[in-house]
């Protein structure tokens, strides 16, 4: 299993936490943010795979900053796939 741990940039939450398995996401944490949606985002992400969530959350808007947290959780999928 691999955690990916990643400060996001323009949004209200700190930290995002992952775990991936063989290319499903296992768990995330979200630290800060809303609860409801970082919670709510978090629990329909687990048990998918991790190029879906990335086309599903990718580009999201929150409030016109141009990202929002599930915008910033799919960067972090993407930066990992990368490396």
């Amino acid at each position: 299993m691999e955690r990916i741990s990643y400060i996001p940039k323009g949004v209200c939450s700190k930290m995002i936490n992952v775990d991936v398995d063989d290319g499903v996401i296992k768990n995330i944490e979200f630290v800060g943010g809303c609860p409801g949606n970082t919670v709510g985002v978090s629990k329909l992400c687990v048990g998918r795979k991790v190029d879906e969530v990335i086309k599903i959350l990718s580009g999201i808007d929150c409030r016109g900053r141009g990202t929002s947290c599930p915008d910033q959780l799919a960067r972090a999928l993407d930066e990992s796939i990368k490396n």
